[in-house]
Parts: structure tokens; C-alpha cells; sequence
């Protein structure tokens, strides 16, 4: 690569990483008055550091925490149809800084042991101090787990492969298949029909031939990165495995564009 293209990358990453700290002042700003009230409301409540809420979800305390405690139990709704919730080792795949898996011991309860785990050095720190109960750890962006063979019944990823490169699927989906256990079920959700409307017409074509569209113009893993999933790609992504559910949400909301939820079993 010659220094000219090398030059204009590094504009076009600092660009865009300026944009998004833009945007984070923005929704800080924005719901400045609705945290400072959530804060008063619940000061007891332990928030992370409000760039590590932003980068993984939205720079909300309300959504954070209370969003956070209904999509727990939303997602356990969805293990309960397909496996017994008792005893249990259940990993959070991607956990930022705890937004779900805080709430899952008191959603459960019953004898499970949690995990999370995430590439984000600060947001582990932060979870480890500060949730207690649940097993914390730090993995790399390249697909390895400290984790051994067959050592999870239930593992979730909420929109973390819309966050990286093809082979990365590949890569990772293979690495959670292999510390899940036989009978094991994964629940992940991914950027599928209701996307489209995002991509431009040779992304677009791109993805009615049933391959992967993945824009990645910053750091992999980060949340500008983006990866879109046509239901062939996905398929062929958990060949291996029994796909239980294709769930393809909907929302009346205009400013929210729900994932595709697949759950699949070992």
C-alpha cells in the first residue's frame, strides 16, 4: 500500500472517529436531564463510565439499566422454549459493560453460574469491580475463549457479529461452537432484511446474492464498524448446527431498526 492510499485511510479513520465522539457528546447532552433524574431516582445503582455505555449501546441510563433488565428477561423467555434453565453455565458473548448479564442472576436464579466476556479492556475492569457474582473475561478481538470444550449450555452475542469482518464469523462462530456443549443452545442476533434499507445499491446487490456486506473503514470491533447478514450467509454460517429459530423482529418505531434473532443448538 503506498503512502498516498495510507494517508488518505488514516483522514478517513479520524474522521470518522470524530464523528462519533460528535455524536456521543450529542446524546450525552440530549439526555443530560433524563440520566441526572434516572440518578436521583436510583442512586444506588452502579453505572459505567458514560463513553463505555455509549460506545456499547446508547448513552442512556434508563435504556442501560432498565432496557438492560428487560431484554434479560426477554432473552430468557427465549432459552426457556428450547432448554432447561437450572444448573446452568450461561455466557454472555460481547457483555460491554454488563448491560444484560448484571440482571441475569436475579432474572434466573436458579443454581446457573454467569459469564461475560469482551475484547473491551476498560469495560471488563469496570464489570469486575463492580457486578459481583459473575465471572469475568478479558478476550481478544482474534476468536479465543479461556473457556474449555464443552463448557457452556447457553451462549448470547446481542449485535456483536453486525461488528466484524467475514472471516471473523467464521472465526468466532466456530469458537463458540466449540467451548458450547452437545444439546447447548447460542442465541445471536444479526443486521438481516430489515437493514437493507441502510445499504447503497452495490451493497445492496451484494447482498440479494446472499453474500455479507460489511463496511469497515475503522477498527473491527468498534461500533461503526458493520456488518449485514442475508438469511444465505447466516445459514451457511450454522451449517453445522440445528437452527431452532429465524426471528425477524418488527418496530414502529422509525429511529430503531430491530436485529434478526437466531437461536441455534449444538
Amino acid at each position: 500500500m503506498n503512502k498516498a492510499k495510507i494517508s488518505t485511510l488514516l483522514r478517513q479513520f479520524k474522521l470518522i472517529y470524530l464523528t462519533d465522539l460528535i455524536r456521543f457528546r450529542i446524546q450525552k447532552y440530549k439526555h443530560s436531564k433524563a440520566n441526572a433524574a434516572f440518578k436521583k431516582k436510583h442512586p444506588n445503582v452502579k453505572l459505567p463510565p458514560d463513553y463505555l455505555m455509549y460506545e456499547s449501546f446508547q448513552m442512556n441510563y434508563d435504556k442501560y439499566y432498565n432496557g438492560g433488565l428487560q431484554m434479560a428477561k426477554s432473552l430468557t423467555d427465549h432459552f426457556k422454549n428450547h432448554i432447561e434453565l437450572e444448573n446452568k453455565r450461561i455466557l454472555d458473548w460481547g457483555c460491554g459493560p454488563g448491560r444484560i448479564i448484571r440482571h441475569m442472576p436475579k432474572v434466573i436464579n436458579k443454581g446457573c453460574e454467569f459469564f461475560g466476556t469482551d475484547y473491551n479492556e476498560k469495560s471488563i475492569a469496570w464489570c469486575s469491580k463492580n457486578l459481583p457474582g459473575i465471572h469475568f473475561n478479558k478476550n481478544e478481538l482474534t476468536a479465543s475463549l479461556p473457556y474449555e470444550d464443552d463448557s457452556m449450555d447457553v451462549i448470547y452475542g446481542i449485535s456483536i457479529f453486525t461488528h466484524l469482518s467475514e472471516q471473523m464469523h467464521y472465526d468466532w462462530f466456530n469458537e463458540l461452537y466449540r467451548v458450547l456443549k452437545p444439546n447447548g443452545i447460542m442465541l445471536l442476533t444479526m443486521q438481516g432484511d430489515n437493514f437493507k434499507i441502510k445499504l447503497n445499491d452495490s451493497e445492496l446487490k451484494l447482498y440479494d446474492q446472499g453474500n455479507i456486506v460489511v463496511r469497515g473503514n475503522v477498527k473491527e470491533g468498534h461500533r461503526t464498524y458493520s456488518a449485514f447478514h442475508p438469511k444465505a450467509f447466516v445459514q451457511s454460517l450454522f451449517s453445522k448446527t440445528e437452527v431452532l429459530e429465524h426471528i425477524v423482529q418488527s418496530s414502529e418505531h422509525k429511529s430503531w431498526v430491530p436485529q434478526d434473532i437466531w437461536i441455534v443448538r449444538k
